[in-house]
Order: C-alpha cells, then sequence, then structure tokens
C-alpha cells in the first residue's frame, strides 16, 4: 500500500527555498484543478503564465504520446525532426533567422547575455561589455541573470558578481541615455515587467531603447519569458509595440509546461555562438519541441489571439466594477492575460493574503511583488470557467476588506 504523501513532507524532505499552499493539486484539466481532498478550484495562475493551454489539452496530449513512443532525447551530438520543425516554425512568425534551444528562461537569457557579449568580443573587443538592465526587472536565478536582473533581493548573498552591469528606472529613457556608451554591448528589458507588478513599458521607451540601441551599436535583448507566446494578446509582445529586438528570449508557455526556452536571433548575431561556445544537455531535445511546435499552432493563430485579447477586456472592466462596490484596488493593469490588481495603500504587503484567502474558496491566484494580486489564466480558459473564477475572485475582495 502506497503511503499517503501530505503537505508535511514538503516541509521535511524539500530545500526549503520556496512556501507552497497548504494543499495539493493532484488533477487538472482546462482551468480547473483538484487537490488531495477532492476540493475543486478554478485556476488563474496558469502555472505563472506557462499553462497557455490550460492543464493537460488533448491536442498537446497526443502530440506528447506520439513523440513520447518514437524518441524522447538524442543529445547535442544529433538533431532531430521535431527540434528543426520547431526553429522553421519560430522563424517563419517572427523577425528571427536563428534559434537556440534551451530548458528555461533563465537559460535563455544566460544564453542571450553570453552571446551579447560574445558578438561585442568579435566585432569590438573586449571593452565593449557594458549591460544595461532597469530596477525591479528578473531575468532568471542564474548568478548572471539574476545579477542583472534589478532585485538585490535575489542577487545578494552570494559573493562576487559579473561586472560591468548598470540598473537604471524602468520606463526612464533620459536615465538609459546618462548611462549607455561606446562601451555598452546589450540593453535587456521586458517589455512588462511581470514579478515587479505587472508594469507595462511605453511605446515611447522601447522605441527610443531601440535608437540608442543603434546609435551605440548594442544590441537590444527582448526578455519575453513571461510576455511571449501570446500572453499578451500578440504571438510576441514586441509585434505590439513595433520594436524589433535583436535577440529575443522565451521559454514558459512555449511547450505549455513542458520545460522548454528559446533564445532566437538574427544570422549575423548568432554567427558568434561557433561550435562549442555554449551548450546544454537536454536543450532542443525532440520531446520538448514536439509538444512546442503543436502549442505555437494553437496559440499564434490570430482569432486565437482575438480572443485573448476580449477576454483581457472582461477581466479588467469585471474586478474594475466590483471595485467600484469593495474599494481595494488602486490600478487594474496589464496587457492580455497577464494582469496586475495592485493593493490601495491600507492593504500594501498583503496581496500574498489575498492569495491564501481566494483557496479558501477555490480561486487559485499568483503575486507580483507584496502589493500587487498577478492575474495569469490559460489563454482558452472557457467563459465560464471565467465567470466562475471572477465570481469567486469577488468573494475573496469582499471578506478580505472586512
Amino acid at each position: 500500500m502506497t503511503q499517503q504523501i501530505t503537505r508535511n513532507d514538503f516541509d521535511q524532505f524539500l530545500v526549503q527555498n520556496y512556501a507552497p499552499a497548504d494543499f495539493i493539486p493532484v488533477k487538472g484539466k482546462g482551468s480547473r484543478v483538484w487537490d488531495q481532498q477532492g476540493k475543486e478550484y478554478i485556476d488563474l495562475t496558469g502555472g505563472i503564465a506557462v499553462n497557455a493551454l490550460g492543464h493537460c489539452p488533448d491536442e498537446l496530449l497526443k502530440v506528447l504520446q506520439q513523440q513520447g513512443s518514437t524518441l524522447w532525447h538524442s543529445s547535442n551530438w544529433f538533431t532531430s525532426e521535431p527540434t528543426i520543425a520547431l526553429a522553421k516554425l519560430l522563424v517563419e512568425k517572427t523577425f528571427a533567422e536563428r534559434v537556440m534551444f534551451v530548458n528555461s528562461g533563465a537559460e535563455a537569457n544566460e544564453a542571450a547575455l553570453k552571446l551579447a557579449r560574445r558578438y561585442a568580443v568579435d566585432h569590438f573587443g573586449y571593452q565593449k561589455s557594458k549591460i544595461i538592465s532597469f530596477k525591479q526587472s528578473f531575468h532568471g536565478r542564474t548568478l548572471f541573470t539574476v545579477s542583472v536582473g534589478g532585485q538585490a533581493k535575489y542577487s545578494d548573498g552570494f559573493g562576487p558578481k559579473p561586472a560591468d552591469i548598470i540598473h537604471v528606472p524602468y520606463n526612464d529613457l533620459d536615465a538609459v541615455k546618462a548611462v549607455i556608451d561606446d562601451h555598452t554591448c546589450a540593453v535587456i528589458v521586458e517589455p512588462i515587467q511581470g514579478e515587479s507588478g505587472v508594469l507595462p513599458a511605453t511605446t515611447e521607451f522601447l522605441q527610443g531603447l531601440r535608437q540608442l540601441c543603434d546609435q551605440y551599436q548594442a544590441l537590444l535583448i527582448f526578455d519575453e519569458v513571461q510576455t511571449g507566446v501570446g500572453r499578451t494578446g500578440h504571438f510576441y509582445t514586441y509585434m505590439k509595440y513595433n520594436v524589433v529586438p535583436d535577440i529575443l528570449t522565451s521559454a514558459k508557455a512555449l511547450a505549455n509546461g513542458f520545460p522548454i526556452g528559446a533564445m532566437m536571433t538574427t544570422h549575423q548575431i548568432a554567427a558568434s555562438f561557433k561550435p562549442g561556445v555554449h551548450g546544454t544537455t537536454f536543450g532542443g531535445n525532440p520531446l520538448a519541441c514536439a509538444v512546442a511546435k503543436k502549442a505555437v499552432e494553437i496559440i499564434s493563430d490570430e482569432h486565437f489571439l482575438e480572443q485573448v485579447r476580449a477576454k483581457s477586456d472582461f477581466i479588467k472592466q469585471t474586478i474594475a466594477k466590483l471595485n467600484q462596490q469593495t474599494p481595494i484596488f488602486r490600478q487594474i493593469r496589464g496587457e492580455g492575460l497577464l494582469i496586475g490588481a495592485e493593493l490601495i495603500e491600507k492593504y500594501h504587503g498583503k496581496a500574498m493574503d489575498f492569495c491564501h484567502l481566494a483557496n479558501q474558496y477555490g480561486l487559485m491566484l499568483l503575486v507580483a511583488g507584496p502589493n500587487v494580486v498577478r492575474l495569469a489564466p490559460a489563454l482558452n480558459i472557457s467563459q465560464t470557467e471565467l465567470e466562475e473564477g471572477l465570481n469567486k475572485f469577488a468573494k475573496t475582495m469582499t471578506e478580505f476588506a472586512k
């Protein structure tokens, strides 16, 4: 007889770098999740913007089973048909001419930053190494990416950090102008800062970054790990802003939860990654790439993306109406189905409390910093599931305000 696994076992056996919810999900379908006790939840987290097609979507399950019975892994000594097919599809649908596959968003950003530095060395010399990033940004948890990310709470305490990284305020083009120069190799930016509160960039800011990078022969890197693959109602968010980066990173929703990441760039820039310069054991494995190709085919469809934008309007309008009755939020913002509701000052620091309360009503939510409740549901969430979830959200607001 199998011994029962409990939430207390997490506290006993796992490294305590996470503090998960009190319940353990055991099954999911679409935007519904069930825990060990059989309690049902509406999932508005999307696995942190990962499960773009919900839990266990039939179309992806079919591909997973087919590829799983054919070829899982062959190493980077060989390539595979699914790997090439996915790369070709991404090239057809984006600015990119070349793709490198990895396993996560952090790895994609690590590869992008290393490529930017190597490209600068190849074309301009070792003195061109400065990287400009933005305060409160988040780019991953490797030592390089956490140092480039603009949150000291994630990067301090691990010894010396990689050098020549500068952080300036987000959406402040004058601050970038003050520090960019001929020694700058790259500017890395999230078109919407996700982890720090769902803060969208202005069009003027991103267009200005493009112009400055052109002026100083620096590469513009868009971190679209969270905003990419339909999350904002556009296949990639750079398409909304009409600002084309030199390098783009993608992960999270790319295979709907099967681990994969991608770094996309041009022929000229990619040429600096010659054989042996950078690599990964599992990146681009045929199983992940087969699933990702199917996800990309579904999500990149313009009709599908139109529905994402329509659901975004419905959620923001509904929460705004609820907030008139129970005014606990200062602002509701975001693009597509990446939405942040910022608590008024009275409730600052209590976003996580709101999420824990929502769990009691059978609702799964996220935070984006201590003051912002984040919603990132499946992009194909049904109207019924959405209305159920927002009804639970309304009950949470009422009880929270008490």
